[in-house]
């Protein structure tokens, strides 16, 4: 019965902490509401991007909450000191880090890529054999979606640890061809021919930089050329200006009677072959 009472007491003397602890929680989360909205309208009036500006609400979120938890903390049992709330955080962090290494890590990543953008959203980019659209950047990873339609959704700090080809990043890429023509043909009656024939194709950005076409190797069957030209820098730019200028150069070629060999084969045999008469079948 006694110890009843105590504990009555005790509540009933706790009652104005629990009150002001109750007040700072409500400002807490005021502020909290007032630092959501400078953060949208500053991250608005410099043009972040929403994933940024969520991220940077988040860590404001547990800024203010942590603080005003302690402070909270501290008002309810004034045993607890500040100092004594940190070195249990501090400990409680240590091992809740060892547990979700994995997830602080990729958390850490999502928010340098974030501040750091070395890609953006629509981007192309190819990383540890993953190479598709982003489509989305959260806080723990990045979702890619493939050529052929799949998402892959890729931890950030996969994209983080390793090189990462961004394919747009500038409007125009270098595409490459190589065409062969016969032993026999004028080199530079070929290389003038070509040149024309891939100036003409729409898709190619020859006003950005010129095309190339260079005499690259001695083939099996042909002398093989080096035909570089400049065009849109997405997948897509990439194969279907490939294709015209395949059919344009195919084109100019059989035009101007350039052949384009097919693999030739040169068989030699040591010896004699003995050749036997066939005689006529009689009727």
């Amino acid at each position: 019965m006694d110890q009843l009472q105590s504990w009555a007491e005790a509540s009933l003397a706790a009652l104005p902490r629990l009150g002001i602890a109750l007040l700072l929680l409500l400002f807490t989360a005021l502020a909290v509401k007032i630092a959501h909205s400078l953060v949208r309208r500053i991250g608005g009036r410099a043009r972040m991007r929403r994933n940024l500006i969520d991220v940077l609400q988040l860590l404001s979120s547990v800024t203010f909450w942590l603080i005003g938890g302690l402070i909270a903390l501290t008002v309810v049992f004034p045993t607890v000191t500040p100092a004594r709330a940190l070195t249990t955080l501090g400990l409680g962090s240590v091992a809740i880090g060892f547990a979700f290494k994995d997830t602080f890590e990729n958390f850490l990543a999502g928010i340098l890529i974030l501040l750091r953008e070395p890609f953006q959203i629509e981007d192309y980019i190819e990383c540890d054999g993953v190479e598709g659209q982003v489509e989305a950047i959260t806080i723990r990873d990045t979702h890619i979606r493939q050529t052929d339609g799949q998402l892959v959704v890729v931890p950030n700090a996969e994209l983080f640890h390793n090189p990462v080809t961004v394919r747009t990043d500038r409007d125009v890429r270098r595409a490459t061809l190589i065409c062969g023509v016969a032993y026999g043909e004028n080199v530079d009656e070929a290389r003038e021919v070509i040149e024309k024939a891939v100036r003409k194709v729409d898709l190619v950005r020859d006003d950005v930089r010129d095309i190339q076409v260079f005499a690259q190797a001695f083939g099996a069957s042909s002398i093989d050329f080096e035909i570089t030209w400049w065009t849109g820098s997405r997948p897509v730019d990439i194969r279907a200006s490939r294709d015209q200028v395949v059919a344009s150069v195919k084109a100019a070629l059989d035009e101007a009677g350039i052949e384009i060999p097919f693999p030739y084969r040169t068989l030699t045999v040591n010896g004699p072959i003995p050749v036997e008469p066939v005689s006529p079948s009689s009727g």
